[in-house]
């Protein structure tokens, strides 16, 4: 069984982002890029699939300029046997994402894709779903655990009720929540090793996507920041205080 993972660049979570002057856009001058939290969970996920012996080949892809390969290559370390950069210098929304990524598992044909379940830059939640769509696979979303049986998957997924599991066939598409699992650290032989694995580059242009914008970016804005806390003495000091101030009830 062949699994694809889809990753991404951005910026590192431990790093406050900062506005540009002009609230068009995040700045990201000089500031540290990571491998997205939830796509390193799902590199993990795949890993572990393979180390099992139900998985063969783990294929990483990420979409951006050649500033992506660092990811790519980080994924590799920890584990992945080839990775694709789908080159590109163009500001994608969730469903130029999807496409593209329909158009490498048109390619790879792999019985499994797995990525994160969002990104922590946009948050859209999105990518996944549309995926699964666009390729007329099974899908299970935020997935907390990942049993392989065959040629099915036992998934269960975390729900605002709970835990759900579920059995989707393959081939499927996965997206992972934070509990799944704990990302291994890259050691400095694999780090060593990952140079030598194979990174293809692929155009954009080349896969035949309309990659022109649906969407315009108005503004972008800091949140507010939060005033401090008030301690009240009773009860009824609280509730007139949400009544009246907060206007909460």
């Amino acid at each position: 069984m062949k699994i694809l993972v889809p990753v991404k660049r951005v910026i590192d979570y431990n790093v406050k982002a900062r506005v540009k002057a002009d609230n068009s856009d995040v700045d990201l001058n000089n500031v540290k890029m990571a491998l997205n939290p939830f796509c390193e969970i799902a590199v993990e996920e795949a890993i572990r699939i393979k180390e099992a012996g139900k998985a063969t080949e783990v294929v990483v892809v990420s979409i951006g300029d050649k500033s992506c390969q660092e990811q790519l290559r980080t994924a590799l370390a920890l584990g992945a046997d080839k990775a694709i950069q789908i080159d590109t210098a163009e500001k994608l929304e969730s469903l130029h994402v999807a496409k593209l990524l329909a158009k490498v598992v048109e390619q790879e044909n792999p019985e499994l894709v797995i990525l994160g379940k969002q990104a922590i830059d946009s948050d859209n939640n999105q990518t996944g779903q549309m995926l699964a769509a666009l390729t007329s696979r099974a899908q299970a979303t935020f997935a907390s655990e990942v049993i392989v049986e065959g040629d099915k998957l036992n998934v269960t997924r975390e729900v605002d009720g709970g835990l759900q599991t579920i059995a989707v066939n393959l081939p499927a598409v996965v997206t992972t929540d934070l509990r799944l699992n704990e990302p291994r650290y890259a050691t400095l032989p694999n780090i060593m090793k990952a140079k030598r694995k194979p990174l293809d580059v692929i155009s954009a242009a080349d896969l035949g996507v309309d990659l022109a914008p649906r969407i315009t970016t108005l503004k972008v804005e800091e949140p507010s920041k939060r005033e401090a806390g008030e301690i009240v003495a009773d009860v009824a000091t609280l509730v007139e205080k949400l009544k009246n101030e907060a206007k909460v009830i």
